[in-house]
């Protein structure tokens, strides 16, 4: 299982409950202290497509479990080819995008570039939650101050000017969200559309307070995938019972 989600956790810990199932999840290795898994943790890239085909060929695999971000469209592809060289399924599993309603003011862009070209000339309290890899444009907005949450720290070689990092895990409380941007007197936010419950918190506290939202939309998905957990894991156990045991995950 390619994970590092909340929906690969879940799954993890649902195969991990199931005699029927032994698997391995496999991280990016961004994060520096993953959430505990029940299953048996991988940590690293796998050199590609190619790769990642060896890797299921040589371990066995009968099933590889796409439970990667949103956001992460080349591993995603490296999934689906590398499923396909070795001649076994792909199951992806992707939570809906976010979609607006009103009261939002979100400005649609296509990438982080995008995003950081949005702020516009005129100084902006920006809160930056993108995670620790796509900072490097805002480098030169040094007329923005920032508040940047992630999981974990990013170096400060790679911080905006002006920032201020905020180091935590999701979810978050609608209350606190507001009481954030309130007492760093936030009034802009930029976020990519990851979808999902636990950070939609911010979306709802923005509309609140009438904070307009910077949204990087996604990328086009690999493949077809499945909206939830759930789904995943009954294709998962009807993939078991057409085909007997799995030996790998």
């Amino acid at each position: 299982m390619l994970g590092g989600t909340t929906e690969a956790r879940e799954l993890a810990r649902l195969a991990a409950g199931d005699d029927r199932f032994e698997g391995t999840l496999s991280l990016a290795g961004m994060t520096r202290s993953p959430a505990p898994s029940p299953l048996e943790n991988r940590i690293g890239g796998f050199g590609g497509a190619d790769g990642l085909a060896d890797y299921l060929r040589r371990n066995g695999i009968d099933v590889l479990v796409d439970a990667t971000h949103p956001f992460a469209s080349t591993i995603s592809a490296n999934a689906v080819a590398a499923a396909a060289a070795a001649g076994i399924p792909c199951i992806a599993v992707l939570r809906p995008a976010w979609e607006e309603v009103p009261g939002d003011r979100w400005v649609h862009v296509p990438d982080i570039g995008s995003a950081a070209d949005a702020l516009g000339k005129e100084p902006r309290r920006v809160f930056l939650t993108i995670g620790r890899k796509d900072l490097a444009p805002f480098r030169d907005g040094a007329r923005h101050s920032y508040v940047v949450r992630s999981v974990d720290p990013p170096p400060s070689d790679l911080l905006p000017p002006n920032a201020t990092v905020i180091a935590a895990r999701g979810p978050f409380a609608l209350a606190d969200e507001e009481r954030l941007f309130r007492d760093h007197r936030i009034d802009t936010i930029v976020t990519k559309n990851s979808g999902g419950p636990a950070t939609a918190a911010k979306l709802a506290a923005a509309r609140n307070l009438g904070i307009p939202v910077v949204m990087v939309d996604r990328p086009p998905p690999a493949g077809p995938a499945l909206p939830t957990v759930e789904d995943a894991w009954r294709r998962l156990v009807a993939h078991h019972a057409g085909t007997g045991a799995l030996r790998g995950v």
